[in-house]
């Protein structure tokens, strides 16, 4: 496509249709329960990692491809004649961007890789705007200029319905965690700036911290790029998917509403029951 490849870090977490739609190449990430070694979205799943944690109480390992695995990978594209634009998970969320960013110096500016500054699907947004770009004809260039002038622009935010996962993979404090057990607090926790903080706090049950969240996310942003909207969860109950979706529809005014489930990586870090819905603002 007009000599354009996009990849991504598996962290996007497309959907298996819209990769294959858009051509999209995949690195994957890579997982670890115990001493085995698995690839994001290619050999585990999300239930392997609950079962990891419920039967050891430990989170899984992540790690970033290496230098030499961004070379291999990228490798392919330049030899077919394609200038290829990557793009990666937060660099403050991992080594990911650094390693492809030195692989990347092997092909004499053939390829541009993207620190997404988001993660998740708020990665996949700018991987799709890209195909988007690429198909009304954009250069390269272009469409690098225009994606990392959106990097912050883009809501990557979600609501879990435990911070048990966060606790232990350190992420949040002994003392956040037990008072969030007690007082059924479901936090907001967003991106800024590439890195995750608590935004907002709900309380109560999940489904009614749910309603909250995409009612404050309408509010917040009453300008947004109506192309598309995903709603992103780590294999939670189907009524509370339904539930977002619904809000969401009633909300706002997107041509696309998109369900995607969290990838392994993702999923290691939040836990069952997180849901998101990121988009676009303007």
């Amino acid at each position: 496509m007009n000599g354009i490849a996009i990849t991504s870090d598996s962290t996007c977490d497309l959907s298996v249709q819209q990769i294959r739609e858009n051509e999209i190449g995949i690195m994957p990430l890579s997982v670890m329960l115990g001493d085995k070694s698995f690839r994001d979205g290619v050999d585990i799943v999300p239930a392997d990692i609950f079962r990891f944690f419920e039967e050891t109480g430990e989170l899984p390992k992540t790690a970033a491809p290496s230098v030499k695995e961004y070379e291999d990978f990228f490798r392919p594209y330049v030899e077919a004649g394609e200038t290829l634009i990557h793009f990666n998970i937060s660099s403050k969320a991992s080594g990911s961007n650094g390693f492809a960013q030195a692989a990347a110096k092997a092909f004499g500016g053939k390829v541009i890789v993207v620190d997404s500054h988001a993660l998740s699907t708020g990665q996949g947004l700018l991987v799709m705007k890209a195909c988007d770009l690429r198909k009304e004809g954009k250069s390269a260039e272009e469409i690098a200029e225009t994606v990392n002038s959106l990097r912050d622009k883009v809501n990557t935010s979600f609501i879990p319905d435990t911070l048990l996962y966060l606790y232990k993979g350190g992420r949040c404090s002994t003392l956040s965690y037990y008072g969030a057990k007690v007082l059924s607090i479901h936090p907001m926790i967003a991106m800024k700036e590439g890195q995750l903080y608590p935004k907002k706090k709900y309380i109560g049950k999940m489904s009614r911290c749910l309603k909250n969240y995409v009612h404050d996310l309408a509010e917040e942003y009453p300008q947004y790029d109506r192309t598309r909207c995903f709603i992103t969860h780590s294999n939670a109950d189907a009524e509370l998917v339904e539930s977002a979706k619904q809000l969401v529809k009633d909300l706002f005014s997107f041509d696309e509403v998109t369900e995607t489930v969290a990838g392994s990586v993702i999923t290691g870090h939040c836990g069952r029951n997180t849901i998101g819905v990121l988009f676009i603002s303007k």
